[in-house]
């Protein structure tokens, strides 16, 4: 059995504070009341420094060691569109048969009531001498991953010596994850009247032969050390001068996901290819968005694949967490086939890991839900980690 690193009423705190982070809707740029109730949780819990940033996100500081570990969560989650349809009330927080139900129960406001609670645990435990254990709670992580902690560190000249992203992984430490590529693709034709289109040149007819090159790219991507990337189709549009005309202008938009050993070149050469021989242009899909607090985002989707080693410090820290606290060595890793905060703090050289309760499948799903018993052991993971760490 897991060993215990909360109290039996602190345990039920961890849990009354998930509960109420679920029944707070937060999607994307509209986070401001489930920040401020994490906010009033960590002044609770006896944090030494609580702020939020100018983006809106929320840092929590416990100790001034020399050593530096952050734990992060986002709290904006995706919308519900079908409320009618799921079992229990998506913002009701209920719990049923020990699992937690609604939405951001997953991803991942129950990693981020984990954390949160860590850190206090960790204090008071001792863990925390020689430490700075910092706590975020992020936003606009679902639309422009990273765009996040890029601020907050360079806003509180914050440069951690290691990160631990709580994204779900159903507890299991993992290493890294698929880099991701959003990509614009527009062709051009000239546009003419529909009753005379040989005067002109379909722009969507210049795109058909570059959408079957996605799809025979898609099929031939390598195979690198087991995995293998993908590339989809996700969107397409038109410009026409009226549906009685010949559409000057088509665009498509591309997924692209890439694992480790794909570089940043291998994709700039695969965009090109795509377009070869075609009237047509490629870019970065930017996009553009406004936090909680009225800040303008603008977001590049081009990240690279990551993966920490197994033997690195940082991964061996946790591995001795995850003993200390299950009584037992993990038994496999994973690596997540999403993107994450991850990709900031991966591009500054700072060592960065996974780990978080809930199975990432139900992410983003109807009657998405998490076990109530994952909750409280990622707690005492993280709070095992801070103790593990070494110090100078």
């Amino acid at each position: 059995m897991p060993r215990p690193i909360l109290s039996p009423a602190e345990t039920d705190s961890l849990i009354e504070f998930a509960q109420h982070l679920v029944r707070i809707p937060s999607y994307s740029g509209q986070e401001e009341k489930a920040i401020r109730f994490a906010e009033q949780q960590m002044k609770a819990l006896g944090y030494d420094e609580v702020v939020i940033d100018s983006m809106g996100n929320l840092l929590g500081r416990i100790g001034n060691g020399p050593t530096s570990v952050l734990f992060d969560a986002h709290l904006d989650t995706v919308e519900v569109n079908d409320p009618q349809d799921w079992t229990f009330p998506p913002f009701g927080g209920a719990i049923e048969n020990g699992w937690l139900q609604g939405r951001g129960s997953v991803d991942m406001k129950s990693a981020a009531s984990a954390a949160i609670f860590a850190g206090a645990a960790a204090r008071n435990l001792g863990w925390d001498k020689g430490k700075t254990i910092y706590v975020s709670c992020t936003v606009f992580e679902e639309d422009c991953d990273g765009e996040n902690l890029k601020h907050l560190f360079r806003e509180r000249h914050l440069r951690p010596d290691f990160v631990a992203i709580c994204e779900p992984s159903n507890n299991v430490i993992t290493l890294g994850h698929k880099g991701k590529a959003q990509i614009l693709i527009k062709t051009f034709g000239v546009s003419a009247h529909g009753s005379a289109p040989e005067k002109g040149v379909n722009a969507i007819y210049e795109m058909a032969e570059i959408i079957q090159r996605v799809e025979q790219t898609n099929r031939n991507l390598r195979i690198l050390d087991g995995l293998k990337g993908t590339l989809v189709l996700s969107k397409i549009s038109s410009i026409s001068a009226s549906l009685n005309a010949v559409p000057s202008e088509c665009a498509i938009y591309l997924d692209r996901r890439t694992v480790p050993g794909e570089t940043e070149a291998d994709i700039l050469k695969e965009m090109d290819q795509m377009i070869a021989g075609k009237n047509a242009s490629w870019e970065i899909g930017t996009l553009n968005r406004k936090s909680w607090t009225g800040m303008d985002i603008c977001y590049e989707p081009f990240h690279s694949a990551w993966k920490i080693d197994p033997g690195h410090e940082l991964t061996q820290a946790c591995m001795a967490a995850y003993t200390d606290y299950f009584g037992q060595e993990p038994a496999s890793f994973d690596f997540w086939d999403f993107s994450t905060n991850a990709v900031t703090p991966v591009s500054l050289g700072i060592p960065t890991i996974g780990f978080g309760p809930g199975e990432y499948k139900l992410a983003h799903m109807r009657d998405e839900r998490c076990a109530v018993r994952q909750i409280i052991d990622a707690c005492g993971f993280y709070a095992r980690l801070t103790a593990r760490l070494v110090t100078p």
